[in-house]
């Protein structure tokens, strides 16, 4: 897909799981032209695709199935098209999660587990990401970086590859996780200041190009925390 000098398109599924209004200014802050997709039609068309999320899997995923969504962005993670999970969307990319027992979407191997000797509960507040492996969409984040997480379970991937950084809160759990050009962060990057926003960038950047090249049009300035 060749979006040339237009800005990328990203739609943000709306299915009902969180406030969907500081992501879509984020990502239009990173350089997309930013909308709501409210039916699994509206999802077809677009370079990049976002799944937001907030709360528990069983919901979710109902509020998925209800809307048509499941299969088609199943089909857009096997066309290996853009895609980033946040939060409960990460989560939501496994193939069950131990908080409800809900089946998730299960196009990566593992589940949704507590997190492990967590101090406090939920895990609220800014904590350091440390990098596992280089990768396009943490370009130009320091390794260590503070990003803002909102949660009490995280994933366990089966195939420990798929990890690129991970954090600490008691135990380590995974904070981002790539396969291919399907991405998802447990961190809230729209409320992680420069940071987010720049990692926002990064994925805006992967429309049309592989996840190995540098991407393009990062946007310059992006703000501060």
């Amino acid at each position: 897909m060749t979006v040339g000098s237009r800005a990328p398109r990203v739609a943000v599924v709306d299915y009902g799981a969180g406030n969907l209004v500081s992501i879509e200014q984020a990502l239009t802050a990173a350089g997309a032209d930013v909308h709501r997709a409210v039916t699994a039609a509206q999802i077809d068309e677009p370079d990049l695709l976002v799944v937001p999320g907030v709360g528990a899997a069983a919901p979710a995923m109902e509020r998925l199935r209800d809307g048509g969504f499941v299969e088609p962005i199943r089909a857009w993670v096997a066309a290996d098209r853009p895609f980033l999970g946040i939060c409960l969307g990460l989560q939501l990319l496994f193939e069950g999660s131990d908080e409800d027992g809900a089946e998730t979407l299960g196009v990566l191997a593992g589940r949704t587990v507590p997190l492990i000797d967590a101090p406090t509960l939920p895990h609220i507040g800014w904590n350091q990401v440390e990098r596992r492996r280089p990768h396009a969409l943490l370009e130009g984040i320091p390794d260590g970086a503070d990003l803002y997480f909102v949660h009490s379970y995280a994933v366990a991937p089966a195939d420990e590859t798929v990890v690129v950084a991970e954090t600490a809160h008691g135990g380590r759990f995974a904070s981002v996780v790539a396969r291919d050009r399907l991405l998802g962060v447990q961190f809230h990057p729209e409320r992680s200041g420069r940071d987010g926003l720049r990692l926002l960038a990064n994925f805006v950047g992967l429309a049309g190009r592989s996840t190995d090249r540098r991407p393009a049009g990062i946007v310059a300035t992006l703000g501060a925390r």
